[in-house]
């Protein structure tokens, strides 16, 4: 099972704050135990909402919208993606994770959608074709 691991912003992380320098050797370390153990698939720190960007849609109309972005609670501040055996396994390797913010912070955990998910819900509307697309495009991206 693949998770997106999420870590939500704070407003010392929306203000840029950056991590002291035993916080960034505790999650190298911590990074570094996800590796060994087969389960880190990707992962990254993001920019403050500030420096992004939403694309808003309604039907054929696109309208760009600069950050910063309201709701700090809501947004994200980092991820992982880890292929984890369920969720179970993904909580335990979460409490094991410095807090990755100079405060008090959540981490959410979310379950990647796989092909099987799509078959199950979307029935007759995910046909061989479409489903073989979707796979040939992961195995791309995957790849590059």
């Amino acid at each position: 099972m693949r998770v997106m691991v999420l870590v939500k912003a704070t407003p010392e992380s929306e203000a840029g704050r950056m991590p002291t320098s035993e916080l960034l050797e505790a999650m190298g370390r911590y990074n570094s135990d996800l590796i060994d153990a087969g389960i880190l698939l990707a992962g990254d720190g993001l920019h403050p909402s500030s420096k992004g960007k939403r694309v808003a849609f309604d039907g054929p109309s696109r309208t760009v919208i600069d950050g910063p972005f309201p709701a700090t609670r809501e947004l994200v501040a980092g991820f992982w993606i880890w292929q984890v055996k369920d969720m179970d396994e993904a909580v335990e390797w979460v409490k094991r994770c410095p807090n990755p913010m100079l405060g008090p912070s959540e981490i959410e955990i979310r379950p990647l959608f796989e092909a099987a998910d799509f078959s199950q819900a979307c029935g007759e509307a995910l046909t061989p074709e479409i489903a073989a697309l979707h796979e040939r495009n992961r195995e791309k991206a995957a790849a590059s």
